[in-house]
């Protein structure tokens, strides 16, 4: 397992659920992860990301960042740089869901949650694209002639309806149509820039929703593959995304989602 080998990866949101997941299956294929997040245990006591990457003889840090801040965004970066000399990857992960409100109607909906929703999910994106695509095109290339990779993750809510998560789901099509322009806009430097969309996940965010028989119910019979994804389903493609495997693969805005969006 070394298709990372050699590559220096940051991972936003990577205390927990998919950032997490993503963060310790890149240490298991050869990458030094810059582990980034608001803090060690947003959910539980669990050890924390980087240290569960070095007790396992991986390389690893931990830099506590808020995404939608200009300034930390680019001290993350800069912060890989000085730890191991250069950035290849970029996981664009840390979101916000619905801040702790019920999904609503759009006239219903709160403008403070629509501003918040925005700033953490749609514009870290930008400033982490930002700054870590400055660092790739003054960087040499790595040996593989690629300059670098950026994974976002948006979600299927980009791409298909879904009641009630309006502020939600136009922050992920922001992400979605971010990824396909800087695709072509860097894709000439050799920069590989794709999205995974993921559907429904077992996160902390979803055990609640994914306990209650109804709506268990409901999520395999929308789901091909029936019921609820799992963090590592989204790791796995984000390590291909990130891998030579991707070699001509870029400005892809890929559902992972057991089958949801082709109903």
């Amino acid at each position: 397992m070394t298709r990372l080998e050699n590559k220096v990866a940051i991972v936003t949101g990577s205390s927990s659920g998919i950032g997490r997941a993503i963060a310790l299956r890149y240490a298991r294929e050869g990458a030094k992860v810059v582990c980034a997040d608001l803090t060690l245990h947003p959910y539980s006591d669990a050890t924390p990301t980087h240290e569960a990457i070095q007790q396992t003889g991986g390389q690893a840090i931990f830099q506590q960042t808020d995404v939608s801040n200009t300034a930390q965004m680019q001290s993350l970066v800069q912060t890989a740089v000085s730890a191991y000399g250069r950035l290849d990857i970029l996981v664009n992960n840390a979101a916000m869901f619905m801040g702790g409100h019920e999904p609503s109607a759009l006239h219903e909906a709160d403008e403070e949650l629509w501003h918040a929703t925005m700033r953490i999910n749609s514009k870290s994106v930008f400033l982490g694209c930002k700054y870590a695509l400055a660092q790739m095109l003054q960087q040499d290339p790595h040996p593989s002639g690629d300059r670098g990779w950026i994974v976002n993750i948006s979600s299927i809510a980009s791409l298909v309806a879904i009641e009630g998560i309006g502020p939600y789901s136009a922050s992920k099509g922001a992400v979605s149509s971010l990824t396909r322009q800087a695709a072509l806009d860097y894709g000439p430097h050799r920069i590989h820039i794709n999205a995974i969309c993921p559907g429904f996940v077992r996160t902390p965010l979803m055990l609640a929703a994914a306990t209650d028989p109804a709506s268990a119910e409901e999520y395999n019979r929308r789901h091909p593959f029936g019921g609820l994804g799992e963090a590592e389903d989204i790791a796995s493609i984000a390590v291909v995304l990130a891998s030579d495997d991707a070699r001509w693969t870029t400005g892809v805005v890929l559902p992972v989602d057991g089958g949801y969006t082709v109903r």
